[in-house]
C-alpha cells in the first residue's frame, strides 16, 4: 500500500507561484511513476507533470516551461514547482503514482489563481 498526502495548495495572484508537495509513506519500492494530476470544475483530471522511475519526465503543453517536477528520495516526497500561474490553472492537484500496476492517489489539495 502507498499514501500519498499533498500540500502546498493556496491562494495566489496570476504571475506568482507556488510548491506543491506529495508526502510518500507505506511500501514506496517498486514505484514506477509519479505524477501530478489537475481537476477543474466541470472538467476531466487530467495529467500536468510526470517523473518514470528512470528520471523521465513529461509535461502537459500547457504548463511548459511554467512548471517542474522533481523527487525527493530521501524525503520520500514529489514536488510541483509551479510558476508564472495563471487564473486557468486553479483546479485541485492531485498526486498520484502507480506501484506494480496500481494506481495510487492522494486526495488533492486545491489551487486558486485569481486575476
Amino acid at each position: 500500500q502507498v499514501q500519498l498526502v499533498e500540500s502546498g495548495g493556496g491562494l495566489v495572484q496570476a504571475g506568482g507561484s507556488l510548491r506543491l508537495s506529495c508526502a510518500v509513506s507505506g511500501t514506496i519500492s517498486g514505484i514506477n511513476t509519479m505524477a501530478w494530476y489537475r481537476q477543474a470544475p466541470g472538467s476531466e483530471r487530467e495529467l500536468v507533470a510526470a517523473l518514470s522511475s528512470g528520471g523521465g519526465t513529461k509535461y502537459a503543453d500547457f504548463v511548459k516551461h511554467r512548471f517542474t517536477i522533481s523527487r525527493d528520495n530521501a524525503k520520500n516526497t514529489v514536488s510541483l514547482q509551479m510558476n508564472s500561474l495563471k487564473p486557468e490553472d486553479t483546479a485541485v492537484y492531485y498526486c498520484y503514482v502507480d506501484r506494480l500496476a496500481r494506481d495510487y492517489w492522494g486526495k488533492g489539495t486545491l489551487v486558486t489563481v485569481s486575476s
